[in-house]
């Protein structure tokens, strides 16, 4: 069942949302979730520097998501979740069969390339 779509917006609450392009430089285990997930350390290059999240994105192995892009939502307010100070939100399509479908470029873009 797909969701609803959500309420319609304005493009200046869409602008708001900063989605950048980072590289997974390292994957820890998390074994402290409540939910499978992995640590991410992501970097978005040299304006915003490397940032943590917990993904719950256990679909991917270490091997798959090590040295990867990925788009994420990098200023919302950190979240701690458990020992962890997540700081960005990796984004994904959610798929009841799959799990979380990373977004990503098709092609290699500078780190800290803003999405829009």
């Amino acid at each position: 069942m797909t969701p609803e779509p959500a309420p319609q917006t304005d493009m200046d609450t869409f602008m708001a949302v900063d989605m950048r392009v980072g590289r997974v430089t390292a994957v820890e285990d998390f074994p402290e979730a409540r939910t499978p997930a992995w640590k991410l350390t992501i970097d978005f290059g040299p304006a915003l520097g490397q940032r943590r999240s917990s993904a719950q994105i256990r679909n991917y192995g270490r091997r798959d998501l090590e040295g990867r892009l990925v788009v994420a939502v990098v200023n919302l307010p950190p979240r701690q979740i458990g020992p962890l100070r997540s700081e960005v939100l990796v984004l994904g399509a959610v798929d009841r069969e799959k799990g979380v479908i990373l977004l990503c470029p098709d092609e290699d873009v500078a780190l800290g390339d803003r999405i829009a």
